[in-house]
């Protein structure tokens, strides 16, 4: 697979011995690739003597049940396995619901039963604690840890939800702000948020594989096949298709207003089957669905303009979206809404402030001098992957050094 030559890319000679990594995740491991599965390859490549429990969020059998589907519920990721030989995976499951205060301490001792089951049987002892889900908290202090890094990569409590939710998340954000040994975060936004915890605080904005998309510029080389036949101009998307993200009326807006244009959103959709309905009349509206990360380069050699129709709210404020590098190494002409990242660059990002403005921004966008994307280019490659996992290696390092507690391989 194509990000496998990243992966070797990343590998340094490792001075230092970090020991081995249980990492709790909130996002899957799978083909569509985030931040967590950069950082976990790239530690795994570096550090070859390094053995990484990879805990993805639990199969939700109650959930599961209450719907009748249980595909796929059980699938071990095969396609993870054969990547990165020494990061070992192991689902734990969940069979309450997490609304019931019972029903989360029963789900609690699953999960640390289930890490621990893990941890024996790959003889894993004090190794760091890395926790991206929130709801993890509970498990500092009970794995022998020899430290706990917290990486905070969204505002959660900011989501459309409950406010007994909201409330929840609150609590086991500040619960595990308070217990971890580093906090890490993604954005300036989310760096003033914890900013009371500046003396372990540290900003590690989120990165690019450059290479991965030097090929997007090579208009000899064919598109993926959905895209073949889709109508000249292409204004395309990707990354995940949610609400509290993307700002549909923008996107139907620019659908009546450009129908010679095709709209591609090329993603994971998670939008509500009322708000898809609306979509039916918006026919140069696509959806493609879930696109594996090493096909995503064939997807945008069709687009035209490279465009973020993002909701400008608390959540996207506290976002460095990844499609922004993204973007600048395809090296295409970007259109955006007035959103964290995006604006930092406007010397390559046109920023709207309207849906009329942004119509015109992305028209105006096919006539951009051809000479911008080699700058784009060049400025992805400045915020590279591997400079992201260089200072994150240095705050394991210094963690563990200021835990005097040395990582042991067993």
């Amino acid at each position: 697979m194509k990000h496998r030559k990243w992966t070797r890319e990343g590998a340094v000679s490792a001075s230092v011995d970090l020991g081995d990594l249980v990492f709790l995740s909130l996002e899957p491991w799978d083909a569509i690739w985030r931040r967590n599965q950069f950082v976990c390859a790239a530690l795994a490549s570096r550090h070859p003597e390094m053995k990484i429990l990879f805990v993805p969020p639990a199969h939700d059998v109650s959930n599961r049940l209450r719907r009748g589907d249980f595909r796929g519920m059980f699938q071990p990721s095969a396609a993870a396995r054969s990547e990165c030989l020494n990061i070992h995976f192991g689902r734990p499951l969940k069979f309450m619901p997490n609304t019931l205060a019972s029903g989360r301490v029963a789900n609690r001792t699953l999960l640390r039963n289930h890490v621990r089951k893990m941890m024996m049987r790959l003889r894993l002892q004090h190794p760091v604690l890395w926790i991206n889900d929130h709801a993890a908290h509970h498990l500092v202090g009970t794995l022998g840890e020899s430290a706990v890094i917290y990486d905070i990569t969204d505002d959660w409590t900011s989501l459309s939800q409950s406010p007994r939710l909201t409330a929840l998340i609150r609590e086991q954000d500040e619960a595990l702000c308070e217990k971890a040994d580093a906090i890490i975060v993604c954005s300036q936004r989310l760096y003033e948020m914890k900013s009371r915890f500046v003396e372990k605080l540290h900003l590690v904005p989120n990165g690019v594989d450059a290479e991965h998309y030097a090929t997007v510029a090579d208009r000899s080389l064919p598109v993926a096949p959905p895209a073949a036949g889709w109508k000249r101009p292409v204004f395309g998307y990707t990354g995940t298709i949610h609400p509290d993200r993307v700002d549909v009326p923008l996107l139907q807006h620019l659908a009546a207003a450009l129908p010679q244009a095709t709209f591609a959103m090329v993603g994971p959709n998670h939008l509500p089957a009322p708000t898809m309905q609306q979509f039916e009349k918006c026919p140069n509206v696509v959806f493609t669905g879930p696109v594996p990360y090493h096909d995503i380069p064939d997807y945008m050699r069709a687009f035209d303009v490279c465009m973020t129709p993002h909701r400008m709210t608390a959540f996207t404020e506290s976002l460095n979206p990844i499609k922004l590098w993204e973007y600048l190494a395809a090296g295409k002409p970007i259109v955006s809404t007035d959103v964290a990242g995006f604006r930092d660059y406007p010397h390559y990002v046109r920023i709207a402030s309207t849906p009329e403005s942004f119509a015109a921004a992305l028209v105006a966008s096919l006539d951009e001098p051809a000479a911008m994307g080699e700058s784009r280019r060049e400025e992805a490659r400045r915020h590279s992957w591997k400079s992201r996992v260089d200072k994150i290696e240095s705050i394991i390092e210094s963690t563990l050094a200021s835990r005097k507690r040395p990582p042991v391989h067993v």
